[in-house]
């Protein structure tokens, strides 16, 4: 019987494992949107052309493993615009989208 409990405990870790794995994915790609729609704000983009913008970022993160990919990519966008922003300030936002990003995630889950 021990060993039934240990498994299924083991079992529960590795779902609960599974299931963070999961909803950081969500949080991070999440996080690439409301980044996108940010930057693309910067461009001046509303509507339409700012969630276009925003799936552009959200591809530019399957280039390179890490964020260099997405910070290249706007950081390139911005030049050509002629927009002046701090790689530093780029990274704060980038990090504050992530924690809006799992928060969102989080309420969304407590609800359903």
């Amino acid at each position: 019987m021990p060993s039934d409990a240990f498994s299924d405990r083991e079992k529960g870790f590795e779902r609960k494992f599974q299931l963070d794995q999961e909803q950081e994915f969500r949080a991070q790609s999440r996080r690439n949107r409301l980044f996108g729609l940010w930057v693309a704000g910067k461009l001046g983009k509303q509507g339409a052309d700012a969630d276009a913008y925003a799936k552009t970022v959200i591809a530019a993160d399957m280039e390179k493993p890490g964020s260099e990919d997405v910070m290249e990519k706007v950081r390139d966008d911005l030049d050509k615009a002629g927009r002046s922003i701090a790689d530093s300030d780029l990274q704060v936002e980038y990090a504050r989208q992530l924690a809006v990003a799992r928060q969102q995630i989080a309420d969304e889950a407590a609800k359903g």
